[in-house]
């Protein structure tokens, strides 16, 4: 919207109030006319400046890694040695022969866990250290689905059976088995002995 130019009336109107008026400054020189203030310019912002950009400049360089909770044979790999270190590292190497052996393949989860209760009860009672519960692999599944199950059911419970009461005050140490025993498919179970 441009500014209009005063007319002469309104010049005359305006001289006439100045003079009615009282001066806020005396001392300054009166003018004939109000001055009429110059139209502002508009101040040109600067446009921001795009810089290039590429997909992913800001990713990082290496994706996280995530701590998924380890295997079963992990983490009874890393867990501490209870019994004697010399006989721990002879039945990893499967120099120790075991006297005797359970195995559980093709049983159900409702007759494993009394049979290896048995089992290694009978086998404390009759004064055997070590003995070897096979439990197999497992079986693939045939429809992976979104929450991720453990490869063989029996293979990831016995050791938590092993660990729990009854049986827990007769392990001493539980290992998976050297590969001449049956690998990750076996349990070594070194067995307290009896006072």
């Amino acid at each position: 919207m441009t500014r209009r130019k005063l007319t002469a009336d309104e010049i005359d109107l305006w001289r006439k109030v100045a003079k009615q008026a009282e001066r806020l400054h005396p001392e300054l020189p009166p003018t004939v006319h109000p001055t009429t203030l110059p139209k502002p310019k508009p101040t040109k912002t600067p446009k921001p400046r795009i810089e290039a950009f590429e997909l992913g400049q800001t990713a990082p360089a290496h994706p996280a890694r995530h701590s998924l909770k380890p295997s079963i044979t992990e983490g009874l790999r890393a867990s501490p040695v209870q019994m004697d270190t010399k006989a721990f590292g002879r039945m990893k190497r499967g120099k120790l022969k075991p006297e005797g052996k359970l195995d559980l393949h093709g049983m159900r989860v409702d007759t494993a866990h009394p049979a290896l209760i048995r089992f290694v009860l009978m086998a404390q009672a009759q004064g055997k250290r070590l003995v070897l519960v096979v439990t197999g692999k497992g079986k693939d599944r045939d429809e992976p689905g979104p929450i991720p199950t453990p490869r063989g059911v029996l293979r990831n419970q016995v050791p938590q059976w092993l660990s729990l009461p009854p049986l827990a005050q007769a392990v001493l140490q539980v290992t998976p088995a050297h590969i001449s025993h049956g690998g990750d498919g076996a349990y070594y179970v070194y067995l307290r002995r009896t006072r």
